[in-house]
């Protein structure tokens, strides 16, 4: 018999999801369903609210084109105001719960699942709030929140086990960012593949079927439609060549990405701290917006310029830097949000300025496509998940074989530097310490 996957604790074969004819199959399989409709109106209902949020601030849904025509004192005084939004949604946050924040991936791997209700939720809206005023962190923490926390207020009704609660409490999160984003099957896969840490297809089913149900009711209040525009782009051996050197590459500045990201997690203010120093992180990424709007947001309006390939090369070069560093700036502040956006923005900065000195060698590949790969390889290098990157971009971008076999070659590359050189992905890295490290390390496969 084979033994179990050891990515994941205490994983249990009998337990996760009973069969079709077993006496808890009906309640099973109806609380994956409640969970991907939940899911999906809390999606629908957080981007209507952070389109909302970014046209009472910016005059307009697109931050982007919208800063770029706002006066300096407009980029202040909004960043500023988000900064003392943050600051006072913590204090009250702390003061009505006494129960500390979760991150997801930490509640499934120690907790079985189990979320501070209020204070899950709490932070969700605050982030919506904060990343629709200019934040740079993603608004995909806000669905995925809501998505964990609807399972696991369902799998306390259904009294299911442990196990089963980790799978759908995953099924959940994955479920809100397949709704938000319009990626049914991207959501699943990211589901079990980097918030459960394993693949099998026991787990698969449910999750494609919370995550399509989440994206077929988020599309009743969402358009269905790509979040990336690109051009066709044609394959050439030259690009596929790149890859192999790029990938590596990629994978090591994934690494220091998430290091980085660590860093900032683990020093975020405390006490009276949170008052005062998101006002002066946030005052900070206002100031430097009035020169380089593309800092404020999630990151999405310029990483669709990277792809289109209409960034200028000097403007790519500083964003490769501006751009992280705003992010790590907010986080390690105390403003609540997400990475997934904020990845792919640092991907595509990092793949064109690669593609801009390959293009010195060996020029003729459109600038935007090495923005592309270099998004999905910092993607799966950064979460550990190479599958479900890919897919994800396939999906995000609505393409599928114009760039799929050098996409394949560089997040291979890119991931197995990576996990080599870090045992933690970026959501492993948000709630480690050395006792997490090991803990990390001793559920990898061994070598045996």
């Amino acid at each position: 018999m084979l033994e179990p996957p050891p990515d994941r604790p205490n994983y249990d074969h009998s337990s996760i999801p009973p069969t079709l004819v077993s006496p808890g199959a009906l309640k099973f399989w109806v609380t994956i369903v409640l969970t991907g409709v939940g899911a999906g109106i809390a999606a629908g209902l957080l981007t209507r609210l952070l389109e909302w949020v970014e046209g009472l601030f910016w005059n307009g849904t697109n931050i982007l084109a919208a800063a770029t025509a706002a006066s300096a004192p407009r980029h202040l005084w909004v960043l500023l105001g988000a900064g003392a939004l943050t600051g006072l949604g913590q204090l009250l946050l702390h003061r009505l719960t006494s129960a500390n924040g979760i991150d997801i991936t930490e509640a499934i791997t120690r907790h079985a699942g189990r979320l501070p209700t209020l204070r899950t939720l709490g932070s969700a809206v605050l982030s919506i709030l904060v990343v629709g005023m200019g934040a740079s962190l993603g608004r995909e923490g806000a669905p995925k929140q809501f998505g964990a926390v609807i399972a696991d207020r369902l799998a306390d009704r259904a009294r299911l086990s442990d196990e089963q609660r980790r799978l759908i409490v995953a099924c959940g999160a994955g479920a809100g960012m397949a709704a938000a984003y319009g990626v049914p099957l991207g959501g699943g896969l990211f589901a079990l593949e980097v918030l459960r840490g394993v693949l099998a297809l026991r787990l698969i089913l449910p999750a494609l079927l919370s995550s399509a149900v989440a994206t077929g009711i988020s599309w009743l209040m969402l358009p269905n439609a790509p979040t990336y525009i690109l051009p066709a782009y044609p394959l050439s051996f030259s690009v596929v060549c790149w890859t192999l050197i790029a990938g590596p590459l990629i994978g090591c500045a994934s690494v220091a990405y998430i290091r980085l990201i660590a860093w900032a997690d683990r020093n975020k203010p405390r006490g009276w701290r949170r008052l005062v120093v998101p006002l002066l992180a946030l005052g900070l990424v206002g100031a430097v917006s009035i020169a380089f709007p593309q800092v404020l947001g999630n990151g999405k309006d310029v990483a669709q310029l990277a792809f289109s390939g209409t960034l200028m090369p000097p403007l790519l070069l500083v964003l490769l830097f501006l751009r992280p560093f705003a992010t790590i700036l907010c986080l390690g502040s105390g403003v609540p949000g997400g990475l997934f956006t904020p990845s792919i923005a640092f991907g595509a900065m990092l793949g064109g300025v690669l593609g801009l000195a390959w293009s010195v060698v060996w020029p003729g590949v459109p600038g935007g496509l090495f923005a592309v790969l270099g998004a999905a390889a910092v993607l799966a290098a950064t979460t550990h998940g190479p599958i479900s990157a890919i897919v994800l971009m396939m999906e995000l971008t609505a393409r599928d074989r114009s760039f799929l076999l050098p996409m394949i070659l560089i997040v291979a590359t890119a991931t197995v530097i990576a996990r080599s050189l870090d045992v933690r992905s970026i959501y492993d890295a948000r709630f480690s310490s050395g006792e997490m490290q090991q803990q990390v390390q001793d559920r990898k496969p061994s070598a045996n």
